[in-house]
């Protein structure tokens, strides 16, 4: 077996490694199947081609390895691709000088309340809490509090 079949094993193993480390979460496919392409490329390396050359491969691939991510990390240019776990959505932040909503709005369940859901008040959607009650969608209801961020409603009789 020649050498550039063997280094061309471990790159594909490195590659393999890579795609498990940034891109896909836990012990998947490609990471078992990067491990197991470069394991036996430095394995046949020894077997094909004596200790000497063996030794060499082994101490090339742990190079390339560590270089690679050290670079790879460093570089951030899979920050683009990478997962990540920093959740910038948010709720609307309710302003009390220029508020949309008071206390006595009337509008409409776009979902269910149980007890938190959505609801449409003059044009707007929010997310709402209902008071000791389940409410079910396309019900109307009245703004009954603003505490914060918090709006909490009930049924409109």
């Amino acid at each position: 077996m020649s050498v550039t079949l063997i280094i061309i094993l471990i790159l594909l193993g490195i590659v393999l490694f890579l795609i498990e480390f940034l891109l896909v979460p836990g012990i998947t496919v490609a990471g078992i199947g990067g491990a197991i392409l470069m394991i036996s490329g430095v394995v046949l390396g020894y077997y094909f081609h004596g200790a000497t050359t063996g030794n060499l491969i082994l101490l090339g691939t742990a190079l390339i390895s560590v270089l690679t991510i050290y670079f790879v990390l460093k570089s951030r240019t899979w920050k683009k691709v990478m997962l990540d776990t920093k959740i910038d959505g948010k709720v609307n932040l309710l302003d009390r000088d220029s508020a949309k909503i008071n206390v006595g709005d009337t509008g409409v369940t776009i979902t269910r309340l149980n007890p938190i859901g959505k609801i449409k008040v003059n044009g707007e959607y929010y997310e709402a809490q209902a008071v000791n009650q389940l409410i079910d969608e396309n019900t109307p209801v009245v703004v009954s509090k603003i505490s914060g961020n918090k709006i909490i409603v009930e049924l409109n009789n």
